[in-house]
């Protein structure tokens, strides 16, 4: 396996030091040794995908420098845009590395929304001509370092590393988040469904939390029909919440987001607002932190979320960050006119033991809309 002191210092050594990304959980150990070894300007840990192209590309045109760009595959989606139509040889020729965590690779046990995307990436990397390059814990990082920095700096283009399970050893984040509040997202979930009707639809974002809610309502004895998991497209379950609540005005909508995935497509909220369900509460689980990707820190304690739902003409908005604070709040909500938005602020970290639904994703959304439609 490769250290991630190594790499980084050979990236160094080839002059690649300015860094952007959405971290991954392949690339969690080099992502964290870079966040603890490189000053905050020079590593940026964007909003999405996309936006960290365009910060490669701002650095570049500032220093004529190759950045350096960390993704999951999945956020390849997120990227394409910028990718073609601005970083592209065609378009402006910026020069790049894009280091992909390669999830769902062919023959390698994953997830269920990262084996389409896993098994697509090598194509949709050749369909852009985006040259790639493998890394592995066996190949000569330093060779493919030194390779992709040469072609993209020769052809003034976007090259990419793609990652492949288990390459780097564990490098822990020094650099943490302490825990400053009352309580853990899970305990703040079983308050949240302790409190709200019986019957209510719930969209839950991708990531630990809706890991969490199937195994609240397995140790509950409840069902889980009335629950939409979004296990992928990081940061849409609110339009995902949005787009059932206006067709069902009849039922109480909630949508379970994260600080990461809200920050991912904020301007999501300023349509909520102009549509104006008064059947959606929004609540926005805030630990500051990518929990399940590493740990890597959002801006999501610097950001004054009420303000923007109060911006984005949300009738009714709110923090909370203890336990007795939640429990009445909840209460609040229930006769409140929507769209309401409650931000909950959370210790980040999870049960080692959490486990992963049972159910597949179209078995839930069978059961999910066979409920919706009763």
């Amino acid at each position: 396996m490769i250290e991630a002191k190594d790499f980084y210092n050979e990236l160094i050594a080839n002059k690649i030091n300015f860094f952007a990304g959405v971290p991954d959980s392949l690339l969690k150990d080099i992502c964290a040794y870079i966040a603890d070894h490189t000053p905050k300007e020079k590593n940026i840990i964007a909003a999405n995908e996309g936006a960290a192209i365009a910060l490669g590309t701002g650095y570049h045109l500032a220093t004529g420098k190759i950045p350096l760009i960390y993704m999951q595959n999945s956020g390849i989606g997120n990227a394409v845009n910028p990718l073609l139509s601005l970083a592209d040889k065609e378009v402006y020729s910026i020069p790049m590395i894009l280091l992909i965590g390669w999830r769902g690779e062919p023959g390698v046990k994953d997830e269920p929304q990262h084996i389409k995307q896993g098994r697509v990436t090598t194509a949709l990397l050749e369909r852009m001509e985006i040259p790639y390059l493998i890394l592995d814990e066996k190949t000569d990082f330093k060779s493919i370092i030194e390779t992709s920095a040469s072609n993209s700096k020769k052809y003034l283009k976007p090259v990419a590393i793609l990652v492949r399970k288990s390459t780097f050893t564990t490098y822990k984040l020094l650099n943490k988040t302490p825990d400053k509040y009352g309580m853990t997202r899970e305990e703040a979930l079983h308050a949240v469904l302790t409190n709200i009707p019986v019957g209510s639809i719930i969209v839950s974002t991708t990531g630990m939390l809706s890991r969490e809610l199937f195994e609240q309502r397995k140790k509950n004895g409840q069902g889980h029909q009335s629950d939409f998991l979004t296990v992928g497209s990081m940061g849409h379950a609110s339009q995902i919440a949005l787009g059932i609540a206006l067709e069902k005005p009849e039922r109480h909508v909630y949508c379970f987001d994260g600080d990461g995935a809200s920050i991912m497509h904020t301007g999501s909220m300023g349509i909520i607002g102009d549509m104006a369900p008064a059947n959606f509460t929004h609540i926005l689980f805030n630990n500051g932190a990518h929990d399940s990707v590493g740990g890597q820190p959002t801006i999501g304690f610097k950001i004054n979320f009420s303000k923007i739902a109060e911006a984005f003409n949300y009738k009714y908005f709110s923090q909370v960050s203890s336990p007795e604070d939640l429990n009445s709040i909840l209460l609040n909500l229930q006769s409140a006119i929507g769209p309401s938005f409650l931000e909950v602020c959370v210790n980040k970290g999870a049960r080692k033991d959490l486990g992963r639904p049972t159910t597949s994703p179209v078995e839930n959304k069978n059961a999910f809309m066979e409920n919706l439609n009763q």
